[in-house]
């Protein structure tokens, strides 16, 4: 044999060592069910799970890129379980005013001094001094003296304030046809986010779900939210990139229609309230969708870290599109709880969700009671 036939025959010889012992690597990988993602950047909650086999003596998973629907948390009670977060998050708003109202001497420095706390939680200078006023003169009526009854009494008028009374139920039901929900807001409030969270709620009340992604302008919030329908099972209606966010949407509730759902939930691109073309394509989406079927519900999405900025938002949707709702998000990311009563009596609707955090069933229905208790916990 010569040289070459024996160059040629070890050279074989080593490549079949190389794809024995690379096979033997991913067999090893896939029966210890180890995740090749294990260390990407991306939030688990924005990207598909890539199953790669099960563990011996459990079933096969689904194949890989397939996900199997899951059964989301309850929504009965979520915000009362995310308390513990809240209270942390807002302990300068309810601790700061505990301990001004509990001072030996409720002077008119002090006084001032709870006007300023509740200026800095972006309560508003209207709802600042209503509240400074009413417990000035309950304190001064009941005569307040010990921590325990200044915290009923800050209890009892923050409750006033917020308004237990308001009407926070979510319209995800219509005899006829599908309830039509649309998402609206700025960007990087967590629309989207909140479209694939709001399927989750509803789906947990066992309701059938369409989902529309006419964010046709981020080519990711697409694949984003149907990672989210494909989790619960619910289906993702799509359009080209950059296409007419307004015939996705129509079609949303055309699929909604003839699937029989209960409801279709739309994730609208992000817009600039002071863009006003874009603005008038907000208004052109809905007037495209009632043509099909009456909208039940408008949420508009907001990031509670803006404060008061906010409200200018607030009041630009609230004149193009007739908002029905607030979703509050990363409200645990803040101290400015107050943020709550502002928003409500800007624009003369409820907050009807909130967002407590970043897992998928951290998106809760807002509890009055429970809100304010966790400020004061």
């Amino acid at each position: 044999m010569n040289a070459a036939a024996t160059y040629l025959l070890i050279s074989f010889a080593f490549l079949v060592l190389v794809v024995v012992a690379a096979v033997a690597f991913v067999r090893n990988r896939r029966s210890r069910g180890i995740d090749y993602y294990a260390d990407t950047t991306e939030p688990a909650a924005e990207r598909p799970e890539k199953l790669l086999g099960a563990p011996p003596g459990e079933p096969e998973a689904p194949p890989v890129g397939v996900l199997e629907a899951e059964r989301p948390a309850p929504v009965a009670g979520r915000l009362t379980r995310l308390r513990g977060r809240l209270a942390r998050s807002n302990s300068t708003l309810g601790h700061g005013l505990l301990a001004l109202l509990s001072r030996e001497k409720l002077d008119d420095e002090t006084w001032d001094d709870v006007e300023a706390t509740l200026l800095q939680a972006d309560l508003g200078v209207g709802p600042a001094q209503e509240l400074v006023d009413r417990l000035r003169a309950r304190a001064r009526a009941e005569g307040v003296q010990d921590p325990e009854a200044a915290k009923a009494l800050l209890r009892d008028e923050l409750l006033t304030l917020v308004d237990p009374a308001l009407d926070r139920s979510l319209v995800t039901h219509r005899d006829g046809g599908p309830a039509v929900v649309l998402v609206v807001g700025v960007n990087g409030t967590g629309k989207t986010t909140t479209t694939g969270k709001l399927a989750r709620v509803l789906v947990a009340e066992d309701r059938r779900v369409v989902l529309g992604a006419a964010d046709t302008f981020r080519a990711a919030a697409t694949g984003q939210l149907q990672t989210w329908g494909e989790r619960v099972g619910a289906p993702v209606v799509t359009g080209p990139e950059g296409g007419d966010p307004a015939s996705v949407a129509y079609d949303a509730v055309s699929r909604a229609i003839a699937d029989s759902a209960d409801a279709v939930v739309i994730d609208t691109a992000g817009r600039l309230h002071t863009k006003a073309g874009l603005m008038d394509e907000l208004g052109k989406v809905k007037r495209v969708v009632e043509k099909q079927a009456p909208v039940s519900e408008v949420l508009l999405v907001l990031d509670a870290t803006t404060g008061q900025n906010g409200l200018r938002q607030a009041q630009v949707f609230g004149e193009v599109v007739e908002v029905t709702g607030i979703v509050l998000t990363k409200l645990d990311g803040t101290a400015k709880g107050g943020i709550v009563v502002a928003v409500q009596r800007e624009l003369g609707v409820p907050v009807k969700l909130v967002g407590l955090g970043e897992g998928p069933d951290d998106l809760a229905p807002f509890e009055p009671e429970a809100f304010v208790d966790a400020l004061l916990a």
